[in-house]
């Protein structure tokens, strides 16, 4: 379970789409500024990868076997906490896990004791790009056209992007 606590300023995203659209009123910003979540998420699920800096908290089952992240790439771990049945949650020490980060961004980890009877929460700074106008041109123009598409087509269950987006988010 992924949840994020802070994630990066869409109002240069929301001037560029409005921009790309023709738009020039602010009655649609609200609309607008969720399609663009809306597109930032599908590149995040179509890449692996959290496009934009954010605070990202994620929960695991806690393991003393490697357990890979789901969250990429990995800046840095703000925090590793213990989280028992009843929501208390407890600071590990780094004597108390493992974590390894690989050049990609990758993260895992295990937990030094056990037996495990609870979960596991990191607090993570994830993104490669500190704003969106250094979001690499591939990523950032393809959550736009992903945006205006969901606009044109008025959401009809578009799940996967269109195959000159998927062609802009692939490596």
């Amino acid at each position: 379970m992924r949840t994020i606590l802070a994630g990066g300023d869409l109002s240069p995203a929301l001037a560029e789409l409005k921009h790309w659209l023709g738009i020039t009123r602010t009655a649609d910003d609200a609309q607008l500024t969720a399609l663009i979540g809306a597109a930032v998420e599908a590149c995040e699920r179509f890449t692996g990868l959290t496009p934009l800096a954010s605070t990202i908290e994620e929960t695991r089952d806690a393991s003393h076997e490697w357990t890979r992240l789901t969250t990429m790439p990995i800046a840095q771990v703000m925090s590793v906490e213990l989280l028992d049945s009843e929501g208390v949650r407890t600071v590990l020490g780094e004597d108390e896990y493992d974590l390894h980060l690989s050049g990609d961004g990758a993260g895992q980890l295990r937990l030094r004791r056990g037996p495990f009877v609870s979960r596991v929460v990191l607090t993570l700074e994830a993104g490669p790009a500190p704003d969106w106008a250094s979001l690499p041109d591939g990523l950032r123009h393809g959550i736009l056209r992903f945006a205006a598409f969901l606009h044109r087509e008025g959401e009809q269950g578009a799940s996967e992007p269109p195959a000159a987006i998927a062609a802009l988010w692939r490596p």
